[in-house]
């Protein structure tokens, strides 16, 4: 009896030895999965909370950006000279700005009316068949046309640079007709995968690599020197253009750029001297010879800009996050006209 009794004992206790182990391996498991999920949730909180005090830093960084506009405004009246060029303050880079939290916030301003804007080039008619070719293109199409054979590398000669050019008033017209060397929606639905013309204004400059005879090499030249602000009823800035988008200026129907030597001299003279206005511009020697057969591009340049570009950048936590924000100045306001943000 007392060996039967023994072996009971001994069974009951293993058995519950054998439930001991399994509460424990069910607590140890419920704790991995609730670090885990703790782990998860904090990662989130952190995310979320990065994202809210980065992007009050950047809206900052518009708000200030917004102020040098407007004190440039105020100034420009207290001197009496309308103009904006790369002398001022909004056009100086910005040195990074130490944070409160051990980070640092930068930005900077580009003038969107130094570069060229594409949504031009859909300006005008649709030439009729026959057309000379000096008569074929509108002023901002042959200013482009010139553009891109002043990109150098890679070089395209004036055909390939007519051929986008055509492909891009086709993309921006609202017909269906195909210019001499451009592209309608039956060259689109052939491509994989197949697409349609934007038949509209282009909303970001990206949309040039969707368009016929468009390469990402040309695409990665062409970018720095174009934009789509403004839309319409603005001027070219003469004191903020690049040296290519100089070059691109010459007689209205001539389809070859300045040599790089004469848009350096541009370049050079308004860096030491400056050009008070167009009028200046067109009276510089380079242009001594043309500017009476520059009647249409003249109507294209200006001294002033209202449309300009925001490139902020925050770090936090060893994080970085970017804003993109297109600014319009009306006189003593700021208005952003799009806001973008990516994160690194």
């Amino acid at each position: 009896m007392r060996c039967r009794h023994s072996n009971l004992h001994t069974r009951q206790r293993g058995a519950a030895l054998v439930v001991a182990m399994l509460v424990f391996a069910l607590c140890a498991a419920l704790v991995v999965a609730m670090e885990g999920e703790f782990s998860r949730i904090f990662a989130r909180s952190a995310g979320v909370l990065f994202a809210e005090q980065a992007n009050a830093y950047l809206r900052g960084a518009e708000d200030l950006a917004g102020m040098a506009l407007i004190n440039d405004y105020d100034l420009d009246q207290q001197s009496q000279d309308e103009r904006d060029d790369l002398t001022e303050i909004w056009a100086q880079p910005a040195p990074p700005y130490a944070l409160d939290e051990g980070g640092w916030m930068t930005g900077r301003l580009t003038d969107l009316q130094g570069l060229f804007n594409i949504n031009l080039l859909g300006n005008g008619q649709q030439p009729q068949p026959g057309t000379p070719i000096a008569n074929r293109f509108t002023t901002e199409q042959a200013q482009f046309i010139r553009l891109l054979q002043a990109l150098g590398e890679p070089e395209i000669s004036e055909y390939e640079a007519i051929a986008i050019t055509e492909s891009i008033a086709d993309w921006l017209d609202s017909d269906g007709e195909p210019r001499d060397n451009g592209a309608e929606d039956d060259f689109y639905y052939g491509r994989e995968p197949a697409l349609r013309v934007g038949n509209r204004p282009m909303s970001s400059v990206s949309e040039l690599l969707s368009v016929a005879n468009m390469t990402p090499e040309i695409y990665v030249a062409l970018a720095p020197y174009v934009t789509v602000w403004p839309k319409e009823g603005t001027s070219l800035n003469i004191h903020t253009a690049p040296l290519a988008v100089l070059r691109s200026l010459n007689e209205d129907k001539v389809l070859s750029p300045l040599s790089e030597d004469e848009g350096q001299v541009l370049v050079d003279y308004r860096e030491e001297t400056g050009f008070t206005d167009v009028e200046a511009l067109l009276n510089h020697q380079v242009f001594a010879s043309r500017k009476d057969k520059m009647t249409a591009t003249r109507t294209l340049l200006g001294k002033r800009s209202s449309f300009f570009l925001l490139s902020a950048e925050v770090e936090l936590a060893q994080r970085n996050m970017r804003l993109y924000s297109v600014l319009e100045r009306r006189q003593r306001s700021v208005v952003t006209l799009v806001r973008a943000a990516g994160s690194l």
